[in-house]
């Protein structure tokens, strides 16, 4: 019998060799830097002191939901589901000492139980004492900027209603400090609440936030908060405050009446300003008016838009006209991108559950896990990664690989020489920072 020589068959593209190992490896080594600073600043005892306690001694502590959920937020999970990466990951939890980690049915469960109960108010204190902390460190600054702003929330949920854009959702309303960006407060509204609905309450809330010493002593928003109410809040306090108007009768005539030769260029428009008057208003206050180029519309229509042409600022400051524009328009980086940062980078676009108060919670731990994001950022990374957003936090920081080895009773993280001093580095700062903060 005449034996056939058997040829190697190629069963891969490049030529390595795939085996397993029993090494521990983390891929998310720089994110043992962001816990460690999470360790550093005792969220866990102080997560378990906020917040509802189990009824059984057995049962899972705030701490093994909401360290998890922060980790895997910044890590750049997307869904309670993602929890799983952080459970397999055996390098993450035994360099960050996390002994278990609940099933994903558990943290539905409890969110639900924490929407229901003293979740949120805890929520509300935890994060108002981390707040505090970065405040008083900022010892330079005692009137902050409140930028406050709704977004909506794409949800085709049981409980969710119909936003004003169209669709089923929420509406969460977010105030942030223009100065270092943290999140001082949040509300996680339905879809079907206006904007412009209680907005000088939460202007109120907001302020209570505040440690002593330290105030609000900016307001910018847009046209949902150009209410009689709030501009009078705002002149009884003392608040400078830039808020665009809604166009109305009122502020047709005012504009209107604004003679040509009043209009200066500003740009590639032209700017002027009027005193204007609300019927509830304690006092006047000023109108700075943007007029953009008009193109005129086909087939003769005359009837002009004033919404398209002028764009209309209500403010008590004594800036130039042209700095009030200015000012008024960093909304868009002090605001609105950090709401995009929040939804986006925190994945806070999409809700995990069909129960309203279960995704408030939800909601309220991504703008906690965007917080001490913040403080990491502000306080610990190098002046090089001061203003990257968290996705590009993860790809050059946190997704750098390491092995962790026992040796001596010790444990040891290593990784390769390239990331060996920024690491050291991070490391020093956070115990430093932590030692400062105790």
């Amino acid at each position: 019998m005449i034996k056939q020589k058997r040829s190697k068959v190629k069963q891969a593209v490049l030529p390595f060799v795939l085996e397993t190992t029993y090494e521990i490896i983390t891929p998310r080594a720089g994110l043992v830097l962001f816990g460690e600073f999470l360790h550093g600043l005792r969220l866990n005892q102080r997560t378990d002191k906020y917040l509802p306690l189990p009824k059984s001694g057995r049962g899972y502590k705030p701490k093994d939901f909401v360290l998890p959920l922060v980790l895997m937020l910044n890590g750049g999970g997307r869904a309670i589901e993602d929890i799983r990466e952080i459970k397999v990951d055996e390098g993450l939890r035994e360099l960050l000492c996390i002994e278990k980690i609940p099933s994903s049915d558990a943290f539905y469960s409890w969110l639900r139980r924490m929407g229901e109960g003293e979740g949120l108010k805890g929520l509300e204190q935890l994060n108002r004492f981390y707040l505090h902390k970065q405040l008083k460190k900022e010892k330079e600054i005692r009137d902050y900027t409140l930028d406050l702003d709704a977004t909506a929330i794409l949800a085709e949920k049981k409980e969710a209603e119909m936003t004003y854009k169209g669709f089923r959702g929420y509406m969460p309303m977010v105030g942030h400090l223009a100065e270092n960006g943290l999140v001082v407060y949040d509300e996680f509204r339905q879809g079907n609440v206006a904007p412009a609905a209680r907005n000088l309450e939460f202007i109120k809330q907001c302020e209570r936030q505040m440690p002593k010493g330290k105030r609000i002593g900016y307001l910018r928003a847009d046209a949902a908060s150009y209410q009689a109410e709030i501009l009078n809040y705002c002149e009884q306090k003392g608040i400078k405050y830039a808020i665009g108007a809604h166009i109305d009768r009122a502020v047709k005539e005012a504009i209107l009446s604004i003679k040509e030769d009043e209009w200066r260029p500003y740009e590639n428009r032209h700017i002027a300003e009027t005193v204007h008057c609300m019927e509830k208003t304690n006092q006047a206050f000023r109108l700075i008016v943007v007029r953009r180029p008009y193109q005129p519309r086909l087939f003769g229509e005359e009837e002009i838009d004033l919404k398209e042409r002028y764009k209309v600022i209500a403010t008590n400051l004594d800036f130039e006209s042209e700095e009030v524009v200015k000012w008024y328009d960093a909304r868009g980086e002090y605001s609105e991108n950090r709401i995009k940062e929040l939804k986006i980078g925190f994945s806070m676009e999409r809700m995990p559950s069909s129960y309203f108060k279960a995704n408030a919670v939800f909601f309220t731990i991504g703008s906690f896990a965007y917080n001490l994001f913040r403080i990491f950022q502000l306080n610990i990374l190098p002046k090089a990664y001061k203003r990257h957003q968290i996705k590009t936090i993860r790809w050059k920081l946190y997704n750098i690989a390491g092995r962790v080895v026992y040796h001596s009773r010790k444990i040891f993280l290593k990784v390769r020489n390239y990331a060996y001093s920024i690491f050291k580095e991070i490391r020093h700062k956070t115990w430093i920072f932590c030692c400062d903060s105790s």
